[in-house]
């Protein structure tokens, strides 16, 4: 995994170990990070995001207390074992909800019409 495919928000309210432990677990769901995948150091990332090494660990030991990642010796941090993680389509589902949720009150608050917000989201998804 590449340091630069998390995406944080500073000015957002969510933490940013938050922040990084929820696309943590939305890549492995989504199986974007297979098992055994090597996740970039603590220092990489918090070197890249311009963030507090403290910040990325907290995230990093979170997920590993979970059971989405695991501490190789020696080598890091890698996503656990599949067969501890397999996740239905409705797990994977409540992953996004709160995303969901988050973009149509924004929406209805903004007063933007249901069908360009629609076709933004489209977009950036990659749909023409």
């Amino acid at each position: 995994m590449d340091a630069t495919l998390l995406h944080i928000q500073p000015t957002s309210p969510e933490p940013i170990y938050r922040q990084i432990a929820a696309q943590v677990r939305r890549l492995v769901a989504g199986g974007q990070l297979p098992a055994g995948s090597a996740l970039p150091s603590v220092r990489e990332v918090a070197a890249v995001h311009a963030i507090n090494p403290m910040t990325v660990s907290k995230a990093y030991s979170q997920l590993e207390a979970e059971g989405v990642l695991e501490r190789l010796r020696g080598k890091g941090m890698a996503v656990a074992a599949q067969d501890r993680r397999v996740q239905t389509a409705a797990q994977r589902w409540s992953l996004l909800e709160p995303t969901l949720d988050a973009l149509a009150r924004q929406a209805n608050e903004l007063e933007l019409p249901r069908d360009a917000v629609l076709t933004r989201l489209r977009q950036r998804m990659g749909e023409p």
